[in-house]
């Protein structure tokens, strides 16, 4: 659901990962239709890295 909310709507999957000044600079750069690709592209990456660090917290949880 995320991944699809990242390719529509860059800025507000920002909000879910509680990123909320990239939110406000990838609405800036997506209100342009140029902007649009890179904000996507923005969007995915910093997902990806969310749920990175979400495995990452879980692990170290489970080993302490």
């Amino acid at each position: 659901m995320r991944l699809l909310l990242a390719i529509i709507l860059p800025w507000l999957q920002f909000f879910t990962i509680g990123r909320p000044f990239a939110a406000i600079i990838c609405l800036l750069l997506q209100l342009t239709i140029i902007g649009w690709v890179p904000a996507a592209t923005w969007s995915v990456f910093a997902l990806s890295q969310y749920k990175t660090d979400q495995k990452i917290e879980r692990a170290l949880a489970g080993r302490g």
